[in-house]
């Protein structure tokens, strides 16, 4: 256990404290704080950001000790806690080499350029029967990550695992001293950051640096630049070398690969006998990747027989890739993660992956700092595109455009992402797979949006201040100590969910929820870093939630295990627990657990460290209607008793939570530490007296397409569902029921307004219009037609849809164009 003054010690900081805290835990991002307890705030300072700004609001959740650069200004941090030092990135490393000191069991240190990520996983699955492994989360390689990883070290561990990866000169050094490994695998060598080193040789030296103290280092002969520079470095004299190749005599030779069904057979010499292994890859990287691992199990001294058993059953590991619906049927591949031919060979097996289209499509920019001649580089990528059977090239940037001569499949270049927007008509990409491959100087990002934009000329204006007007209302319902979620799921009640979420948490609310885990990958994606609630977790969407951080709702034991599943398959570090919610079914007979189920939940929950119980809830099933009270008082009796029940098993506070928009003002009693707000945000309330102090936030308007005139016999509409009875004089309005306006609300049964005057919507609603009776109105083409403005209005069209307002607002479709404002 570290404690306040001894890590100053350490890193050589000034202690400005009240007390010596004792510290089991370092944060470096504020949305992640679990405990405040025994936790301490590393204010780190970056190209894009700056830790001291969150140290006020990690204040006020609890937290008191702080590693700093400067303490900062505010009679409110009198009683914390600041060891003050010059460089807070390099404390952190210091502590964490610190850390590793104290621990003599062997460390395996993998740097390259690529398949540090991957082999370090296969390791993991190879070796986790036999050892207690720690290992780099995630990609987490860097000068920030590489400490955080080290942190995780425990002393019940017995191997560790961690990746090493540098960007310019002078870096590793620093992770040798973090890492200390005792042994090395050095995967390959590619072009990423060769614009930050002299040449090849000068980046193999650097990362050699890692290895200057192991016993044994594994490697491949086969990549020349590598051996080269080991063999003018002697580091083989104090180094010994495992060795594989499939070119030359090394430790372990392969003789022979063959691709059979999705899978590849390798056979070898090692120590003079034939082995072999089957791997359920057939790319050229996995192959790689597998025979680096083949090659340290081998070393280890593991028979081949179970190494062949074990290596079989590898899982892929996810690539940082991401897949996206387009435009006219296409899915978007886009990949920003790296911009060199090393990674687009990568990103264009991936793409190759996609079966979904017989069209492969390529949007590449220049690629810069490659350290090739223009001319040798593309002509590589030309090669490379071919090979991949690329169909069609995109080819955006000065440099690709004047090697236009080697590409031979179809190819436009374009001088610039705006050239290329301007001038390429989007239309011309119909049902094809298409992969972004861009420079971050190219901007691409507009690319993306653009091919995957929608319009329409219906759109939902959201009063901002109506809304915030509203929030303001429910909190002064509150008692002070009470937490508020907002619930954005269903696209924000149609409203749309990052621009809500974004306000939400601009006004400093404590949670959002969402019904399932792409509504929250969207708001992550959109900069929304508040504690996010999926409430419909499913099976396949764990790896996301685990990704973006977000806390799934766990209703049942079989939902329950899918997540621990998830957890054991994805990198995780033990000291960043998944944030749960514990669903009851209190009487709604819905999702959740029964008080039945209790003691089992509690005995799952305490055997698995991973998992982390944030809050106990319910839903009400008549909150809005007071025939049914003793059933909402009786369901608040049964949560109660169960959480306390729960919570006498854990040391950390489990919030409770039940209330929803309609109990908050109903049920003051019952707001325990947090409640969810939805509807009523939006304006609406089943109380007519509570909705007359709320704003109407929307107002979904579009306009007249067309105006006809009608003989009496004609019909309008499918079906033929209305006659006129008398001439007519009609109007086409641009919204169907594909827009959320209800088949039900045709033929006469509901009214929208069209210059202020209300008219009925006449024939069927049809997918993408409706019709409507302009007879003596004052009308012409191009006007504006309101479909709703008030709650009124929304509450009449609930009725005319035989449905509830909820239905009407969250059913209006995403290709609604929403516009916001703000007086």
């Amino acid at each position: 256990m570290y404690t306040l003054s001894s890590i100053a010690a350490e890193v050589n900081g000034q202690l400005h404290a009240s007390s010596d805290a004792e510290i089991s835990d370092i944060l470096i991002d504020s949305r992640k704080l679990i405990s405040a307890q025994g936790t301490l705030f590393i204010a780190l300072k970056t190209k894009k950001n700056d830790g001291h700004k969150y140290i006020d609001s990690l204040y006020k959740r609890g937290l008191r000790s702080f590693l700093v650069s400067e303490i900062p200004e505010g009679t409110l941090l009198n009683t914390a806690n600041f060891i003050v030092v010059k460089d807070t990135l390099i404390a952190l490393q210091t502590l964490a080499s610190h850390k590793r000191k104290k621990f003599s069991i062997p460390v395996i240190g993998i740097t390259g350029s690529n398949g540090k990520t991957i082999i370090k996983e296969w390791l993991n699955q190879m070796l986790q029967d036999d050892y207690e492994i720690v290992r780099s989360p995630k990609s987490y390689n860097s000068q920030i990550g590489v400490p955080l990883s080290v942190w995780q070290m425990k002393p019940e561990h017995e191997l560790a695992i961690f990746e090493a990866g540098i960007s310019e000169p002078e870096e590793m050094q620093k992770l040798q001293m973090i890492i200390q490994p005792s042994v090395g695998i050095f995967t390959n060598i590619g072009q990423a950051h060769d614009e930050n080193f002299i040449n090849t040789n000068q980046k193999i030296g650097e990362k050699l640096k890692l290895f200057t103290k192991v016993k044994t280092l594994i490697y491949c002969l086969d990549h020349s630049d590598i051996q080269g520079i080991i063999i003018r470095s002697q580091i083989l004299e104090s180094v010994s070398a495992f060795t594989w190749s499939t070119k030359q005599e090394a430790n372990l030779k392969i003789v022979n690969s063959e691709k059979i069904n999705q899978q590849t057979h390798l056979t070898a010499i090692y120590l003079d006998k034939e082995i072999d292994i089957t791997i359920p890859f057939t790319d050229a990287a996995s192959i790689e990747n597998s025979c680096h691992v083949w090659a340290f199990m081998l070393y280890q001294g593991y028979e081949n027989k179970i190494i062949k058993e074990r290596i079989l059953k590898l899982n892929p590991i996810a690539m940082r890739l991401e897949l996206k619906e387009g435009i006219n049927n296409c899915s978007v591949i886009n990949d920003s993660y790296n911009s060199d031919i090393d990674s687009l060979a990568i990103a264009l097996d991936f793409l190759n992956q996609q079966n979904q289209h017989t069209t492969k499509t390529v949007i590449l920019s220049d690629i810069l700092q490659s350290g090739k001649s223009d001319f040798d580089l593309y002509q590589e990528i030309a090669n490379l595109l071919a090979e991949k059977k690329i169909q069609k090239l995109i080819a955006i940037g000065p440099a690709i455009g004047r090697m236009r001569d080697q590409f031979k499949i179809e190819s436009h270049f374009f001088a610039s992402t705006e050239e290329f927007l301007n001038q390429f008509p989007l239309s011309n990409f119909q049902s094809e797979s298409i992969l972004l491959k861009g420079a971050r100087f190219f901007e691409f990002e507009n690319i993306s949006k653009a091919l995957q934009q929608k319009s329409h000329q219906t759109v939902l204006e959201i009063n901002l201040d109506a809304m915030i007007n509203n929030l303001n209302y429910f909190k002064l319902k509150l008692k002070p100590e009470t937490k508020l979620m907002i619930m954005v799921k269903a696209f924000s009640y149609g409203s749309g969910s990052f621009e809500i979420a974004n306000i939400m948490q601009y006004f400093r609310v404590d949670y959002l929820a969402v019904a399932y885990a792409d509504e929250g990958v969207e708001l992550r994606k959109s900069g929304i870093n508040l504690p996010i609630m999926v409430m419909s977790p499913d099976e396949q969407s764990f790896d996301t939630i685990l990704k973006f951080d977000l806390e799934p709702e766990i209703y049942g034991f079989g939902i329950l295990d899918k997540l621990e599943e998830a957890i054991k398959k994805n990198i995780l570090p033990k000291n960043k627990p998944v944030k749960i919610h514990i669903k009851l079914d209190t009487g709604m007979h819905r999702l959740g657990f029964e008080p039945k189920d209790i003691n089992l939940l509690i005995n799952r929950l305490k055997a698995n460290e991973l998992i982390y119980p944030t809050s106990i809830f319910s839903h009400l099933a008549a909150s809005d209607d007071v025939r049914f009270d003793s059933f909402t008082h009786e369901q608040t009796a049964i949560l109660t008793a169960v959480s306390e029940q729960i919570q006498a098993q854990f040391d950390h506070k489990i919030f409770k939570h039940i209330l929803n928009s309609a109990g908050i003002n109903k049920f003051p009693d019952y707001q325990f530490d947090m409640v969810r707000l939805g509807i009523g945000l939006y304006g609406i309330s089943s109380h007519v007296e509570e909705e007359k102090n709320l704003e109407n936030i929307g107002v979904l308007k579009t306009t007249l397409t067309q105006i006809k005139h009608l003989k009496a016999g004609d019909s309008v509409g499918y079906n033929r569902a209305y006659l006129c009875k008398s001439n007519k004089t009609i109007g086409i309005v641009p919204i169907g029921y594909a827009d959320g306006f209800n088949r039900l609300l045709g033929n006469e049964k509901s009214f929208i307004s069209v210059n202020g005057i209300k008219v009925p919507v006449i024939g069927n609603v049809c997918m993408d219009m409706c019709m409507v009776d302009l007879t003596d109105i004052p009308a012409k083409e191009g006007d504006e037609v309101i479909i709703f403005k008030t709650q009124q209005d929304i509450r009449e069209l609930a009725n005319a849809a035989q449905t509830i307002p909820y239905e009407i607002l969250s059913g209006i479709s995403r290709r609604v164009k929403r516009v916001y404002f703000k007086e």
